[in-house]
């Protein structure tokens, strides 16, 4: 799924200067994880092709991001997998019988594009190993640190309009100021739920609602990013903060 939107700089930045912003993000200029070094990772899949990552919190549920569905898509969850071609990784398709997103999340407003969060209910509970597992989720409401050194990861473009990696990739990258995240982006940086990130990879298309992992947790969703230029400095790529929602997330998962 490929959404493309087209927004207004506002507030610190150079008025009526126009750009577009793309909300299906990409790994570039990372490399191929390790095989099942991050078991966590799922693809999120409609008519079995791969559309957005996701993320496992329990064996349950999966959380994404809000824009990679719309009010009638059927998704799937692919977890376990590495190589999403290689039918011999065992790896497993599983149905969603549930999607949730916070209230305040709305599909007709891009700007700024808030709440962008998605917790998948699984049709059956996943079976953990050593190639599917969970990753926590932050306790309580905190800032990451800036300069804190982070990874993210997907099966996303590896350059601008293409090809999908057909095998997981990272990259490596730490936590921006707040306030040169705002001054890049304008008003649509909400800084109390989003973060965003610097480093010489990053995400791109394809990525849209994997996780940013700080301290093997996972801190924030991808969101949306230049869809200009993959990786963007100028502007760089947005994540929703997941401890911004705890309260929210807490009531799914415990519905």
């Amino acid at each position: 799924m490929i959404i493309i939107i087209t927004l207004l700089l506002l507030g610190s930045l150079v008025s009526n200067l126009s750009f577009t912003a793309s909300v299906n993000v990409r790994i570039v200029n990372g490399n191929e994880a390790t095989p099942h070094s991050r078991p966590y990772m799922v693809s999120v899949q409609k008519n079995r092709r791969h559309v957005c990552g996701g993320f496992l919190i329990s064996d349950q549920f999966v959380l994404t991001a809000a824009n990679c569905r719309n009010n009638t898509e059927i998704l799937t969850v692919v977890a376990g997998a590495h190589d999403l071609t290689n039918i011999n990784e065992n790896h497993v398709r599983i149905s969603v019988s549930t999607y949730n997103r916070p209230p305040e999340y709305n599909p007709d407003l891009w700007s700024p594009i808030i709440a962008d969060l998605m917790i998948l209910k699984l049709a059956t509970n996943v079976q953990l190993n050593n190639n599917i597992n969970t990753i926590p989720i932050p306790l309580r409401s905190r800032e990451i640190k800036v300069n804190t050194n982070c990874s993210v990861a997907g099966w996303g473009f590896v350059a601008n309009g293409g090809p999908l990696s057909l095998t997981l990739r990272e990259a490596n990258v730490k936590i921006k100021n707040n306030t040169n995240c705002a001054a890049r982006w304008g008003q649509i940086y909400v800084a109390p739920q989003m973060m965003c990130v610097y480093g010489s990879g990053g995400s791109c298309d394809g990525d849209l609602g994997g996780p940013l992992v700080c301290d093997n947790t996972a801190v924030g969703v991808t969101s949306f990013s230049s869809s200009n230029r993959c990786n963007d400095p100028n502007l760089p790529n947005v994540y929703t903060k997941i401890s911004a929602f705890l309260p929210w997330i807490q009531s799914i998962l415990t519905t």
